[in-house]
């Protein structure tokens, strides 16, 4: 039997102040808690049916009732299995000179946060920097919408300024702008730090002083058209880029 402490622990790790203190995160679904398996991450705690344990050898893990599991989800519809996982000490990675890695400056939308990290590991971009002001990672709705890419990316929060300080001076700072160079035109290299920045508006003004490089990501409709791109689809575009100068 699951307890009322049990899920009231549970609920309480959707609270970021209580993820801290905890230093746990939530993963739900095969695809997710799946993939964060594989990656050697090693569960706290693991909830899960009787369907999905008859399919996965766990040590340690507790068998719940399909209801039992509808009460300690935060989703609307459970997926059979549901994990508490330590979050990963990343704050001492410092960037790679020889590959990409991408900084948000202040990404709200957890939504927006998920599908980033997804994107960075199509990419094959394994470091993400993330300014303080940005949504946080460990969030259950970023976790769920990485669709498990959040085992293979590394999330690392900084001051963006501390960090390009640490940076070679030639290092490559790239970011998107409304006023910036035609993306499709100029010469991309395959190494650096990519910029995205905020939903409403965009990259602060801190951050772009220390740009580099300022793209554009051009629209081809005749007339009237959208004011911007959502966030995750430039960085899509943007990474794409970037990798297609790189055949």
């Amino acid at each position: 039997m699951i307890s009322k402490n049990q899920i009231k622990y549970v609920h309480q790790l959707e609270l970021k102040k209580f993820r801290k203190q905890e230093g746990l995160f939530i993963a739900e679904g095969h695809k997710v808690v799946g993939d964060l398996l594989e990656a050697g991450f090693t569960p706290r705690q693991l909830f899960a049916t009787s369907d999905w344990l008859a399919t996965n050898q766990m040590a340690g893990a507790i068998e719940v009732t399909p209801d039992e599991l509808t009460r300690l989800s935060l989703l609307q519809h459970p997926q059979q299995v549901l994990a508490l996982f330590p979050i990963p000490e990343t704050s001492a990675i410092s960037p790679d000179s020889s590959a990409l890695s991408l900084l948000l400056d202040n990404v709200q939308d957890p939504g927006n946060l998920g599908t980033i990290i997804r994107i960075a590991d199509w990419f094959g971009i394994s470091t993400i920097y993330c300014s303080e002001g940005t949504v946080d990672a460990w969030n259950p709705k970023v976790i769920q919408a990485t669709m498990g890419s959040i085992a293979r990316v590394q999330i690392v929060y900084t001051d963006p300024i501390q960090l390009f300080d640490s940076l070679p001076t030639d290092f490559p700072i790239y970011g998107t702008f409304l006023d910036g160079e035609n993306i499709y035109t100029q010469s991309l290299s395959q190494h650096g730090i990519i910029v995205m920045g905020n939903e409403g508006n965009g990259i602060s003004e801190t951050v772009r002083a220390r740009v580099t490089h300022k793209l554009l990501i051009p629209d081809f409709h005749q007339g009237d058209t959208a004011d911007s791109l959502n966030v995750g689809v430039a960085t899509a575009i943007t990474c794409s880029e970037f990798r297609r100068r790189s055949l």
